[in-house]
């Protein structure tokens, strides 16, 4: 169902795209590569000059390579479009501050940590955040199992998936339905915790 019609009229003056892909390399690591670009419909008037209509204020990417595990083995950010040419796209080797790191362990607080204000670039730390659900999504069914109740699956580890959103809450109706073995609601299994 898309978004109501607004109401009174409106005129576009920004367009923020993020843009994330997720690549299995052949090498059994995968890439996933991010891109935000900032588009305003007017000149806009900046300290280091006027920036015509529709030209990227920002365009930045960010590759993290990492293994099956979402830890973080290569970082490569590239600054295309920056408001301010000659500073704001001299941060990009700051960004290597990611290596190490899990994308499920801490990562959105480790990057603020390592990255937040001025030991890092605004847009690049914000996109960033978006990060470990894309690259689940991009693993999800290739690397990390659906598993689901026609599966049939005799593993003992919870699916990923679960407790992890409203909606896969393990006490849920969608869990009770989708993945009833690990439904911990009253008819639940005892099976269920061993995680």
């Amino acid at each position: 169902m898309p978004l109501s019609v607004p109401s009174p009229r409106r005129a576009l003056k920004h367009t923020r795209t993020i843009r994330v892909e997720g690549f299995a390399r052949e090498d059994g690591l995968w890439d996933i590569d991010a891109r935000i670009t900032d588009v305003k419909t007017t000149e806009v008037p900046l300290a280091s000059g006027v920036l015509p209509p529709n030209m990227p204020l920002h365009d930045l990417s960010l590759r993290l390579t990492v293994d099956t595990r979402l830890n973080i083995l290569a970082v490569e950010a590239v600054s295309d479009a920056v408001p301010y040419a000659g500073y704001c796209d001299t941060i990009a080797p700051a960004y290597e501050k990611l290596v190490g790191l899990n994308l499920m362990r801490r990562f959105r607080a480790d990057v603020k940590e390592r990255l937040g204000g001025i030991a890092g670039c605004t847009h690049l730390t914000e996109m960033a955040q978006v990060l470990p659900t894309a690259a689940m999504q991009a693993l999800a069914g290739e690397v990390f199992g659906t598993r689901d109740a026609a599966s049939n699956d005799t593993g003992t580890d919870q699916p990923l998936q679960l407790d992890r959103c409203h909606a896969l809450r393990t006490d849920g109706s969608a869990v009770a339905q989708y993945y009833p073995r690990w439904y911990v609601g009253e008819a639940g299994p005892t099976l269920a915790k061993a995680r």
